[in-house]
């Protein structure tokens, strides 16, 4: 045999090895896919309303448009999750309610935790027998995934009753079960978490500090509402949002690569319900790739204002409707509005009364100076709140240190190497006291109870009349109408968590 006919042989059958090789891998990911969609269980979009709110419009043809998805954790006991969760199976309620709002620009995201009892208008709703209830008014929130007692709950009952109390229109609804919970937090090698407490009661037992929780730990340090932390609903709230930034901060340090994220989905399809517009594995990676570009930095969590009535919990007005309406005009917590870009943008209400220096633009180096925001109150959400106001400003590089209460005054450190940075800083904090701190590096704001009190006195300002026969604790949830200096309404910024957030940090409402 020639030499030439010998390299033609080889040639033939390296190509043939690589085409099987091909052919072994596309096949493989292809029954991977089917493995996924068969998997996932829909619900049936027959329960979804017929008059809804709009859908957004491109701000340009083919322009992205925000999206809103609805999280729902459901506490059923059915299908397995007794094991988990104990007590008997059965339908459960929704005692999660998270609506993530993504801004057009896709860098950035907010989510809003819904309190379980919140005495909502429960709009009409599907039953199984194909006929609808009368829309009903102060229902408690969580009990409309249980309206016509459907095997795996009701998410469009909920979907609908979101639409109702937000004017948002809900684009996707995702419900996960305690079996999905504890298989994603497997699936990323588990969460950092941080545990309030000792918890050693109703079957769960987790040790104080931050940990790596996973599969049963991470079900119960989610479930947990007695013995941990506060022993409320917001603080278990605080904590799942605390959690989801975790999570979202490890599947990010990951990549969402296909090996990253095919391994989660397989874990988390086996226990999710969606609507159809989720309804294959494609499109569940499809959306995943989709906000691959938002970073831990630009994702805020915020519980909408609330305050207790008797046992349940009711929305505090006007701050809850300024928090939908910024939702709905695709603007950031303070007024801002993305524009598409990625980066903040001047409001059109901005104008006189703006801080000084506040319209001078921030050099390269200004914008990447290390600012660190610190408590310096202990008021849940004031760091929060400051560092909502740097990033609006265009400061990139901020960071949430820990409390520190005891300030009355507001201090700005610095390090004199970054004198004009700071300038501009204190330009966003009247009244603030700068102080020289050679060799740090770096800015820290640490915001005193002045910050708190600016512009509005307190005591000026009445809270909603409680419901009839309630008795409003006025140590607990938002004070209504109060102004903070970003000029997020106090309601929204003392319920506000952004994503970096230390996760030992906020974990109660007290």
């Amino acid at each position: 045999m020639s030499t030439s006919t010998r390299r033609r042989r080889y040639l033939r059958t390296a190509i043939g090895l690589a085409a099987v090789l091909v052919l072994s891998v596309v096949g493989a990911g292809a029954w991977f896919y089917h493995r996924l969609d068969d998997n996932i269980t829909t619900f049936d979009a027959g329960g979804v309303a017929t008059e809804r709110p709009p859908a957004p419009v491109p701000a340009t043809p083919g322009a992205q448009v925000p999206v809103n998805v609805l999280l729902l954790g459901s506490d059923t006991r059915d299908d397995g999750n007794n094991s988990l969760g104990g007590g008997d199976e059965g339908v459960g309620h929704s005692d999660t309610a998270i609506v993530v709002h993504i801004y057009a620009d896709h860098k950035h995201a907010v989510g809003v935790s819904i309190p379980r009892d919140t005495l909502v208008t429960m709009p009409s709703c599907k039953l199984q027998n194909g006929t609808w209830t009368t829309p009903k008014t102060d229902q408690m929130f969580n009990s409309a995934f249980t309206v016509g007692e459907y095997p795996k709950g009701n998410p469009a009952c909920t979907q609908n009753t979101v639409e109702k109390l937000t004017g948002l229109r809900i684009d996707h609804t995702v419900v996960v079960d305690f079996k999905g919970a504890a298989a994603m937090a497997d699936a990323v090698g588990g969460v950092e978490a941080c545990v309030p407490n000792d918890v050693n009661q109703y079957g769960i037992h987790l040790k104080k500090g931050l940990q790596k929780l996973s599969g049963q730990s991470a079900v119960d340090y989610l479930r947990a509402r007695h013995g941990i932390g506060d022993n409320s609903d917001i603080g278990r709230m605080k904590r799942q949002q605390a959690f989801l930034s975790s999570m979202i901060k490890k599947v990010q340090s990951q990549g969402f690569s296909l090996p990253t994220l095919l391994p989660l989905a397989d874990a988390a399809t086996k226990s999710l319900t969606v609507d159809e517009g989720l309804g294959t594995a494609m499109k569940l990676v499809d959306f995943a790739r989709s906000v691959q570009d938002i970073k831990l930095s630009d994702v805020t969590f915020v519980t909408a204002p609330w305050r207790f009535a008797g046992e349940r919990v009711r929305l505090v007005q006007p701050d809850a409707d300024a928090l939908w309406k910024l939702l709905r005009e695709d603007r950031t917590l303070d007024g801002q509005s993305t524009a598409g870009t990625g980066q903040a943008t001047s409001s059109p209400t901005a104008g006189p009364g703006a801080p000084a220096g506040a319209d001078t633009p921030l050099t390269p180096e200004q914008a990447a100076a290390p600012i660190t925001v610190v408590n310096g109150v202990g008021t849940a959400g004031l760091a929060g709140s400051g560092a909502e106001t740097l990033k609006a400003r265009g400061f990139a590089n901020v960071t949430l240190g820990s409390n520190e209460p005891g300030h009355q005054t507001s201090r700005i450190g610095y390090d004199p190497a970054l004198k004009a940075t700071a300038d501009q800083v204190v330009a966003l904090f009247p009244g603030a006291r700068a102080v020289e701190e050679p060799g740090s590096g770096a800015i820290t704001v640490t915001l005193g109870a002045d910050y708190r009190a600016a512009g509005t006195r307190i005591d000026s300002v009445s809270a909603p009349s409680p419901a009839p026969g309630a008795t409003p604790d006025t140590t607990a949830g938002a004070t209504p109408g109060l102004p903070s200096p970003g000029g997020i309404p106090t309601g929204i910024a003392e319920n506000t968590r952004n994503a970096d957030t230390d996760p030992c940090a906020n974990l109660t409402f007290g």
